[in-house]
């Protein structure tokens, strides 16, 4: 099986897991939250993995910053916890992230440019970034009218700053593998690498948005 096949069919099965979380929301069982957490504390669990199996060089000279992104990922539990408990917060925050994600790939591929960080993703760019942003704002603002019912335009504020968030959030994960000397955090989703190569975009977003709330 080829990776862009493993690929579509992992990314269908999540479609398939989301569709289960609205059905069980819809009868009052609180399951975005508890994939949430599911998901932050799978994260965790790859940092940890990976620790106990990297290179003694990179532990010697950037231990105490490894350490410091795994106390963070533990406070990304707690936030996953309590922004999860809002449906609509949680599905405005993955929709922007989505959107810049895919943004700033599609863009970023299109028209290249200078890279942002090349040393840590070769991939990168600013046109990438610049696009990503956009397409998060516009997300946002799509959200207003057609989740909540109402066009609010302080969502802008809110698209731009979750899909800057969500891109670094992207590039601390790039720079800890780079430092680590792996290619991906895990296998858990074939073709997409772990949880923390699929979700990275939370690192940043969820917990600056738990202490906002």
């Amino acid at each position: 099986m080829s990776e862009t096949t493993k690929r579509i069919l992992v990314a269908v099965g999540m479609i398939g897991i989301v569709c289960i979380v609205g059905v069980m929301e819809h009868f009052g069982i609180p399951a975005v939250r508890w994939l949430s957490v599911f998901v932050a504390v799978g994260m965790v669990y790859e940092m940890v993995n990976r620790l106990f199996n990297a290179r003694r060089i990179d532990i010697a000279k950037h231990g105490w910053l490894f350490f410091l992104f795994l106390a963070w990922l533990v406070m990304l539990v707690a936030a996953a916890y309590f922004v999860g408990a809002s449906v609509k917060n949680m599905l405005l925050l993955l929709a922007i992230i989505c959107a810049a994600d895919v943004g700033a790939w599609f863009f970023g591929k299109m028209f290249g440019g200078d890279k942002m960080w090349e040393r840590v993703s070769a991939h990168k760019t600013w046109v990438g970034q610049i696009a990503g942003v956009i397409c998060g704002a516009v997300v946002a603002l799509a959200f207003g009218p057609l989740v909540v019912g109402n066009y609010l335009p302080e969502l802008l504020w809110v698209g731009i700053a979750v899909a800057l968030l969500s891109q670094y959030g992207d590039l601390t994960a790039s720079w800890v593998k780079r430092k680590l000397g792996i290619k991906d955090f895990g296998t858990i989703l074939p073709g997409h690498g772990g949880l923390l190569d699929r979700f990275d975009g939370w690192i940043y977003v969820l917990p600056i948005v738990w202490m906002m709330m």
